[in-house]
């Protein structure tokens, strides 16, 4: 049905189920993933004043992309699934365009994520990557709701 799907990840527990929706999706088919970790350097430049070194703190979010990276690689290969890593980085961007963009760049015809369903204040005050990506993907997008998200 889907020839490629991006599934941005980030370590996190709603991540985590988007990526178990696009495995199952993928599973038994020659459908093969686009696992995407995004380097977001805005909060590290927000907090640079308390950061020890920025290059520090730079090179620990390239290494904790890695590895979220190679576990989300190796839950793909445990299920059988094809699964290729990116690792991008934003500096004073949003996210959601580097997502968007990574779909339209290699070719996705379906984006899988995780979001935190949240609704009212929260979301404008927090943002939403998620919606954004919804709003302004050349693809379709199918979000996953972690299993504590507020209805």
């Amino acid at each position: 049905m889907y020839a490629k799907i991006l599934v941005p990840v980030d370590g996190s527990p709603t991540a985590e189920c988007g990526l178990q929706e696009a495995l199952k999706l993928a599973k038994g088919s020659t459908t093969a993933l686009l696992l995407l970790y995004v380097v977001d350097q805005y909060p590290m430049l927000v907090d640079f004043a308390a950061a020890a070194s920025y290059q520090e703190v730079q090179d620990d979010l390239r290494r904790y992309g890695k590895e979220v990276l190679a576990k989300a690689q190796a839950a793909a290969q445990a299920a059988g699934v094809a699964a290729e890593v990116v690792e991008r980085e934003v500096i004073g961007g949003r996210v959601a365009d580097v997502v968007v963009g990574e779909a339209e760049k290699a070719g996705c015809d379906l984006i899988v994520m995780g979001t935190h369903g949240r609704r009212g204040l929260s979301r404008l005050t927090l943002g939403s990557d998620a919606e954004l990506v919804v709003r302004h993907a050349p693809v379709p997008v199918l979000l996953v709701r972690h299993g504590e998200a507020p209805r």
